[in-house]
């Protein structure tokens, strides 16, 4: 069975970093590419950013590129977003999704992944 497992979550003021982990569990990490995406109250999700499981390919939606980082250990199965300079409009649950395994390079559309966590809240007050 599969779990993908988001983290680090919290309250923070505008201008400040935080950095989300996800865990999975169940595939062979090393084969899959994992990405980030978020869903604000009332809005669609969106993307965020994607890793491919060699880590050569990262690709960041606009809003975030140049403040936020996406990173992987996989010995530890776990992918990790660094935010830093965080705004208001970052408020949003983040989930995190895992591909099928041999996905080649790393996706920013969701249809690009088959494994979701539960997402967790990122709330950024000014």
């Amino acid at each position: 069975q599969v779990q993908v497992v988001e983290s680090g979550g919290a309250s923070v003021k505008a201008g400040e970093p935080l950095t989300l982990s996800c865990q999975t569990f169940g595939l062979t990490f090393e084969q899959t590419s994992m990405a980030w995406f978020r869903q604000a109250p009332g809005k669609r999700r969106e993307s965020v950013s994607c890793i491919s499981w060699t880590e050569v390919t990262t690709f960041y939606a606009d809003s975030v590129k140049g403040r936020f980082t996406v990173s992987r250990d996989n010995a530890k199965n776990i992918v990790y977003l660094q935010m830093n300079s965080l705004k208001p409009e970052d408020t949003a649950v983040y989930y995190c999704a895992e591909s099928p395994p041999a996905m080649r390079g790393c996706t920013l559309h969701p249809s690009g992944y088959k494994y979701w966590g539960q997402g967790t809240q990122v709330t950024v007050s000014s």
